[in-house]
């Protein structure tokens, strides 16, 4: 899933590239009865008044609210974006066209029919060819005859519609915690927050948004191998120190991730296409059985699984 690094490279360069754009049109081929999906554009009834409201609007400006996007328009109104498992937006010009395709059976077979769908595709050859951007599901017809689409092989991703005045109240986003790189967020902040859950594992604790907004499984792995803190220890017993440590790191991970234009170890694009380059600068996500980084460290990557979720670690100087 996307993380901060990757979700302020996308605002990034969307400030560059849709600020003071008009949307002109929208499409989508996503559908779905979830009723967890109600105000999902993948949900057929809520997607034609989504369509309405942000029709001939204007880009006003885009910020990062934790994983989420925020594209403010004209008219009050603010799309909200969470690009979820496997998501990214894609910038540039697009054809639609109409390709045949084998139609499905009731009992989920292939039925042997033919039926005509729609679908998108780059007009010039580069980066938004790459097999990565091919799952375009939701595009947004822009008033310079660019286009911005949604490529999610998962289709796991949200795009939704709220009231800018009152955006930060909503269920999506009011249940966040700080964003870590902000000025105001100090050590003692960054410790009170952990301190909400002191009996948890920090590797839990990291992730969970509603303590610090933006930290993932990529990220949260090289915060702690480089703080040297094991990602099983419970908050309550890290010491004074080793939340200096932790902060630091967070900060500099953090920072570096931006830096090198998010991670692309799996799904994640850029808005041009291309990947960022985070992975080649890992010191411990998905190295499981590769020697430690750490000057003077002789201890071995090692994966286990908390709450769900691959950690990796060392052995040796993670305590």
């Amino acid at each position: 899933m996307p993380e901060l690094p990757e979700v302020e490279t996308t605002v990034r360069g969307l400030k560059k590239t849709v600020v003071g754009k008009k949307i002109l049109d929208v499409w989508t081929d996503l559908s779905t009865k979830d009723k967890r999906q109600s105000e999902n554009i993948a949900n057929p009834k809520f997607f034609p008044k989504f369509r309405r409201a942000v029709r001939n609007s204007k880009i006003l400006s885009v910020e990062r609210r934790a994983k989420n996007i925020l594209v403010n328009l004209s008219g009050g109104r603010t799309i909200l974006i969470h690009m979820k498992m496997t998501g990214h937006l894609l910038y540039g010009a697009y054809s639609k066209l109409k390709v045949s395709a084998q139609g499905g059976s009731a009992s989920g077979g292939k039925s042997g029919k033919l039926k005509v769908i729609e679908k998108w595709e780059p007009k010039d050859k580069g980066p938004l060819r790459d097999p990565f951007n091919r799952f375009i599901h939701v595009v947004f017809t822009l008033s310079n005859g660019k286009h911005l689409a949604f490529s999610d092989a998962r289709k796991f991703g949200k795009i939704t519609l709220m009231d800018t005045k009152t955006a930060h109240d909503t269920k999506h986003l009011n249940n966040i915690g700080p964003e870590p790189l902000e000025k105001n967020f100090t050590l003692g902040k960054f410790k009170e927050r952990l301190g909400k859950r002191p009996n948890g594992k920090i590797k839990t604790v990291l992730i969970d948004q509603s303590i610090i907004a933006g930290i993932g499984n990529i990220y949260s792995d090289e915060i702690l191998w480089r703080a040297g803190v094991h990602p099983e220890r419970r908050v309550s017993k890290i010491k004074e120190k080793e939340m200096k440590l932790m902060f630091r790191a967070m900060r500099k991970v953090l920072s570096k991730g931006i830096d090198f234009g998010g991670d692309s170890m799996s799904d994640y694009r850029n808005l041009l296409g291309r990947p960022g380059k985070f992975q080649e600068h890992h010191k411990v996500y998905q190295l499981t059985g590769e020697k430690c980084q750490k000057p003077r460290c002789k201890g071995i990557i090692e994966r286990i699984v908390i709450a769900g979720r691959s950690t990796h670690f060392c052995f040796t100087h993670q305590k």
